[in-house]
């Protein structure tokens, strides 16, 4: 595995964003569970909410909004997943 994983999440083929695979796992762990908090706690107070009125461009922004730091955590769980499968039993 290389040492830096260009994110998914990169907006085009020339990646600027990346994850240092070489980290040690419980701050991949922390940064992946950030970002996956930080969306479950948008959509939990969305839902909370009553009846929201938007129209399907701001729903398209918003769920973009909540795409990217999903894959990102994503991707930085796949990277744990691949160190935890290299070692050994």
């Amino acid at each position: 595995m290389q040492q830096y994983m260009a994110l998914t999440s990169n907006a085009d083929d020339q990646p600027t964003l990346f994850v240092d695979t070489t980290k040690p796992l419980h701050i991949l762990l922390d940064a992946a569970g950030y970002r996956i908090r930080a969306v479950t706690q948008v959509l939990e107070n969305l839902a909370m909410r009553g009846d929201i009125a938007s129209d399907s461009v701001i729903l398209s922004d918003f769920a973009l909004l909540c795409a990217i730091p999903l894959q990102d955590g994503c991707d930085v769980l796949d990277v744990i997943g691949r160190r935890l499968d290299k070692m050994p039993d």
